[in-house]
């Protein structure tokens, strides 16, 4: 694959998740679509959505409902396509949806490969290729964004970072769908900045190449560090998505993210 054919396969992608074609994400118009659930859509979106937002940079391409339709088209075309997914402007699209008992809730930026840049990086410690059957006993909170244990099914393929027996990293991919594969990435903190990451996100990356899929990596908009470990690794940004849900959903992420701060902080070994 080349970088044409990999952004090529993203937007087709795109274009399931977001009920449109995949030429409307390279428009200089908004386009607006109602959502609906897709077999081809990434497997771990909530379809039909509300309202999410998604730009690749030229506009923006918005799959919303009926009932919040005239709203979600009223901010987006108040601002320009890169303003929208920024504060103080989000603030206006939160008290619009807030009439339909939605807030925004999740906010993250894509990478995809650059083909040219890609290559497998090395670090210090052991490192293995793991399979399907290796990840049995690793769901575990330290590879949690390695391993979702709530979705086992789509977890195929890791790579991981061994000092003598000890599993210290871990970057596995999820088959999110049929031409692209997520890549999470896991290293105890003991062991952090040490090359690790790198090594085994683009070890990784290389091997779904080799799969004939396309490797894309997820990041919040304010995880430095997560964006670098990506740049660094050979890739580049390629989409932002913006996605509102129901107060509920919002209120559940909420108070589980409070639990875990509450919990005591373990000590290394």
């Amino acid at each position: 694959m080349n970088n044409e054919e990999i952004f090529d396969i993203a937007l087709k992608q795109s274009a399931y998740d977001c009920n449109c074609q995949a030429e409307d994400f390279l428009r200089n118009n908004n386009v607006v679509t109602i959502s609906k659930r897709n077999s081809k859509a990434r497997s771990y979106l909530h379809l039909p959505y509300e309202c999410d937002l998604v730009s690749y940079g030229n506009n923006i391409v918005a799959q919303v409902s009926e009932r919040t339709k005239t709203a979600v088209i009223e901010f987006i075309e108040k601002y320009p396509a890169y303003r929208c997914f920024e504060t103080p402007n989000i603030y206006l699209l939160n008290e619009k949806l807030n009439i339909f008992g939605l807030k925004i809730c999740f906010m993250a930026k894509y990478f995809l490969p650059d083909i040219t840049k890609i290559k497998r990086l090395t670090c210090d410690y052991d490192v293995k290729l793991l399979y399907k059957h290796d990840f049995e006993k690793l769901y575990k909170p330290e590879w949690s964004n390695a391993l979702c244990a709530e979705r086992k099914e789509f977890d195929i393929l890791g790579v991981g970072a061994y000092d003598k027996d000890k599993l210290v990293g871990l970057a596995a991919c999820s088959a999110d769908c049929e031409s692209m594969y997520q890549i999470g990435i896991d290293v105890l903190p003991e062991y952090r900045q040490k090359g690790i990451a790198s090594a085994l996100t683009s070890n990784l990356a290389c091997e779904i190449i080799d799969l004939g899929k396309v490797p894309f990596y997820c990041a919040a908009w304010s995880n430095i560090k997560s964006e670098r470990n990506a740049v660094k690794c050979g890739f580049r940004p390629a989409w932002v998505e913006l996605t509102a849900r129901e107060y509920e959903v919002v209120d559940k992420i909420c108070a589980k993210d409070k639990r875990n701060m509450q919990k005591p902080r373990l000590i290394p070994e």
